[in-house]
């Protein structure tokens, strides 16, 4: 295993960290907070770190073919990244109803961002 490969290991599994904080915290809080905008932005600060990793890796390998991995990895980090700003949105001009049912939306993206997340420890167990 290389650094390269145990640096992007490392980076998603804090993606997975700091998003499961944010989408689970605010979901018991009952109500979108600046601590879970906060967690959210790291979510998607690691994520992006080690998907950048693993494309680069991804590079020196056989393929150049773009698998549904690599799809639904980039769809994440959109969804991510769009959830972020909403979130930031809301936070700011939000009414306290937005605010209470935000997590309904999170945990839609949390759900998809599993896909990605739970396909590449399945390919990286296969190699």
């Amino acid at each position: 295993m290389t650094i390269k490969l145990i640096l992007a290991i490392v980076t998603i599994t804090l993606a997975f960290v700091f998003y499961t904080i944010g989408v689970f915290s605010e979901r018991h809080s009952g109500s979108l907070r600046i601590k879970h905008v906060v967690m959210f932005g790291l979510g998607l600060f690691f994520d992006t770190i080690g998907t950048t990793i693993m494309s680069a890796i991804a590079k020196n390998g056989a393929t150049a073919n773009f698998s549904l991995h690599q799809i639904t990895g980039m769809a994440a980090i959109i969804l991510m990244a769009f959830h972020l700003l909403w979130a930031i949105y809301v936070l700011i001009k939000g009414t306290e109803k937005a605010k209470s049912k935000f997590h309904k939306f999170s945990l839609l993206v949390w759900l998809f961002w599993l896909i990605p997340y739970i396909v590449g420890m399945i390919i990286g167990i296969g190699v």
